[in-house]
């Protein structure tokens, strides 16, 4: 199909993204374009404007923060999966990255725009939420840092005001002794996930001393395995034990029934693949 006719622009700093988005309250922001432009061409959406912020340098790359990354919302997901700094202080979210679509898409979709999109199908806002990043938002009023708790509201929706532009994402680096696994059940390379499971797990002395995990497609919005955290945190590093710990990955969740799994399934492979991605985390 053929989109509804809409006005562009491509303003050149984050002030005149903001100033242009601010002026018009059916303006959307494009990125990438791997979650807009399929919605414009079937006319579940009809902006009355496109902000383009394809031009704005300062929105690109990976910086090293001291105690974290700051990581710019036009980086794509392909330059996740190759960034020596994401490798060698957050390896899961390039991890993640490289399992999301195809390479096409790897090449044009931005971890920004897939934040914003707030699919909980999505695989990057799991795995921010275990690495518990800080979301940086810019808006006629500045700047201002929010979790991803406070960020994903609901189904395809964020917090984010009028006018406001999620500019980047700081990610803490992981420390010693932190080890991580994207674990996910897709039928085909290009579908969103079922489940996945982003897993972070940190090794002391034979026992998991802490564990950090974030469920996609559990729920409206991404789910912290809270349950299975406690239960892993102390627990000694086999199998068995984080196979133990998984079975309350589900707890606390809200997973949909629909066309390509039931609500019942998907708290299986919750459990299932959340002992696969602790076992991984916690080198076993």
């Amino acid at each position: 199909m053929i989109p509804a006719s809409f006005d562009y622009t491509r303003p050149g700093s984050v002030e005149a993204a903001v100033e242009a988005l601010a002026a018009d309250e059916e303006a959307k922001v494009i990125a990438g374009g791997q979650s807009l432009l399929p919605l414009l061409r079937l006319r579940f959406a009809y902006p009355t404007l496109l902000v383009d912020l394809g031009g704005i340098s300062e929105l690109r790359g990976v910086r090293d923060a001291g105690d974290a990354l700051e990581i710019g919302a036009l980086t794509t997901h392909y330059e996740l999966t190759r960034d020596p700094l994401i490798a060698a202080h957050a390896g899961l979210l390039a991890q993640a990255a490289g399992t999301i679509a195809d390479p096409a898409v790897r090449h044009r979709g931005t971890i920004g725009g897939a934040l914003s999109h707030a699919d909980p199908a999505g695989d990057l806002p799991a795995v921010v939420t275990a690495l518990e990043a800080v979301l940086v938002v810019t808006g006629p009023g500045g700047s201002r840092e929010v979790s991803p708790a406070g960020f994903f509201a609901d189904y395809l929706t964020t917090t984010l005001a009028p006018g406001e532009i999620l500019t980047s994402v700081r990610v803490p680096k992981l420390g010693d002794g932190w080890g991580y696994h994207y674990e996910k059940f897709h039928p085909t390379a290009q579908a969103w996930a079922i489940v996945g499971v982003a897993a972070l797990a940190r090794r002391s002395n034979g026992h998991v001393a802490e564990a950090r995990i974030g469920l996609t497609n559990m729920g409206s919005t991404p789910v912290r395995a809270g349950a299975a955290e406690a239960a892993a945190a102390g627990a000694e590093a086999s199998a068995a034990a984080m196979r133990a710990a998984a079975q309350r990955a589900d707890e606390g969740t809200s997973p949909p029934s629909d066309l390509r799994a039931a609500a019942d399934y998907r708290r299986h492979l919750a459990r299932v693949l959340t002992g696969r991605a602790l076992a991984r985390a916690a080198g076993i």
